[in-house]
Order: C-alpha cells, then sequence, then structure tokens
C-alpha cells in the first residue's frame, strides 16, 4: 500500500504488524480470498444479464436500474440487519467492527464508549440523505463499527496516509482523510462505488459521485476514486462480503452490490 503521505511509516510498519496480529486473532477476521475475480453463478448470470456487454457510462446506467428501487428499511431495523451482515463466523452472538476488525457482542450497540454503532461508510453528511430509508439504511454501505473509531473518522473522504488511530492499528488519519486496514480497503471502495450507481439523483436524493478530491463537505461526492480504486484491486472480495450481499439480496434490500459479484466493472465504469 502507498503510504507516501504518512510519515516514518517505514520504521513502524512491523511493528504494527505485530500489534495487529496480536490485537485481531485471525479466526475474528474473514481472510482475503485471494487475487482471483470472484466469478458469478447462474442466478447472478440472469440478474446482471442487462449489463452485459456495456462499458462506460452505458454500464453505469444499466446497472442503476438493476439495484434501484431497493426494499427499504428503517433506520431502527438496521440494528438487527447487522447483526445478520456482519455476524462473526466464529461466534453467532457477535458482530465483527468494520474498522478494528474486533468482534463485539451483537447486544453492545448504542452510543456510549465501547458500544458500536451504524456507521455509514459514504458519510451521510456528502449529499445530506441523513438516516432517511433509502441512502441512509442502505446496507450496502452501512457497517458496525466502534462508537469512538467512528467518531475518529467522522465525515472525512477516504485517502492514503495520517497517524495512526488509537486503539485500532492500521487505521489512519489527517485533517481531511481516513484510510482503513488493510483488510477492509477493498470493502470501502466497493461500498462507495456502490453508491454512486444507486442513488443518481432519480428518487429525491442527491446523484452521488465519486471524485478525486478530499475535503468534500455537503457536497454529493466522496473521494479519493484513484486510491479507492487501488484499495479495489489490493483487496479483492472475500467471503465475508460476499455472504453480507447474500443476506442483503436475500433477505432485507432484495438488490445487490455489483463490485462484488463483477470486480472488473469498477475498472470498466471508472
Amino acid at each position: 500500500m502507498s503510504r507516501s503521505r504518512r510519515s516514518a511509516a517505514g520504521g513502524i510498519t512491523l511493528a504494527v504488524a505485530a500489534v495487529v496480529a496480536t490485537a485481531f486473532p485471525a479466526s475474528a477476521v474473514p481472510a482475503p480470498a485471494g487475487p482471483a475475480a470472484v466469478r458469478s453463478t447462474p442466478s447472478t448470470d440472469a440478474y446482471y444479464a442487462p449489463a452485459e456487454g456495456k462499458t462506460g457510462a452505458a454500464l453505469k446506467e444499466a446497472l442503476h436500474e438493476i439495484v434501484d428501487d431497493h426494499t427499504r428499511i428503517s433506520y431502527s431495523q438496521v440494528w438487527d440487519a447487522l447483526g445478520e451482515t456482519d455476524e462473526d463466523p466464529a461466534d453467532p452472538d457477535n458482530v465483527i467492527l468494520l474498522y478494528t476488525g474486533r468482534s463485539r457482542a451483537k447486544s453492545d450497540h448504542g452510543g456510549n464508549l465501547g458500544d458500536w454503532n451504524r456507521e455509514h461508510v459514504w458519510a451521510k453528511s456528502h449529499g445530506d440523505f441523513g438516516t432517511a430509508a433509502g441512502p441512509g439504511t442502505d446496507l450496502h454501505h452501512l457497517r458496525p463499527a466502534d462508537v469512538q473509531v467512528n467518531s475518529i473518522r467522522g465525515n472525512k473522504d477516504f485517502d492514503d496516509g495520517g497517524s495512526q488511530v488509537g486503539g485500532a492499528p492500521g487505521n489512519y488519519t489527517d485533517g481531511d482523510s481516513f484510510e482503513p486496514r488493510d483488510a477492509v480497503k477493498g470493502d470501502v471502495a466497493r461500498m462507495i462505488l456502490y453508491m454512486a450507481v444507486r442513488y443518481e439523483g432519480d428518487d429525491g436524493f442527491a446523484d452521488l459521485e465519486p471524485n478525486d478530491r478530499v475535503s468534500n463537505g455537503s457536497a454529493p461526492y466522496h473521494g479519493r476514486l484513484s486510491v479507492l480504486k487501488q484499495w479495489h484491486r489490493e483487496d479483492p472480495p472475500d467471503a465475508f462480503e460476499r455472504n453480507r450481499n447474500e443476506i442483503i439480496h436475500s433477505r432485507y434490500q432484495h438488490n445487490r452490490n455489483p463490485f462484488i459479484d463483477r470486480p472488473e466493472w469498477v475498472e470498466a465504469i471508472w
């Protein structure tokens, strides 16, 4: 991973790796599936049939039509939904937290220190959709996150660099961006790009788009696109992410994140 904006990174790499290995046992964090492309199944072949053979804007439009008009849930329903989508494979009473990778009791959710809460990966201020049913409750970009780490991330764009986040080894932040741990970099990228396909400004919400900037503020943009694309390539979809996609599709929203099923479509559009 690039560390061009991080000071003295080379000297702490091994130390950070050791801390991560100690803090997050292998059983708590699903391992990446490896560099092989995710292959669609016959059922997803049919689902994506209208998009086949297209590229660029035509592909983006076709995917929007496929994933649009999903079943919406309320913001209160998100708690239970995340208990299913992000369940710890090693402990059905727990969820895996996005940024720290720690396993925490499903019941320990709320707003207090030590709780987990509902992280909007596409920051809800980037388009001013709040917690409205639709982008504010879309499970394809909502993940359980430690309350304190979520607060540190705030509404920052994503980019490489910064200082290591206290209590969350492998995550970095500075004044205008946040870098998640390596194991979920691709997850973050695919969630951001899904939102850009799903919300095109035709349903009363803002037209969400990625760009190559940080400090986007309240504009309906999220960056940094070039870095997100790099993260997508370097951290391909794993079993945990594919399982989330299946649960969201079959039990909740009845739509899918196309960039988990067909990773090559990221480059075909952007």
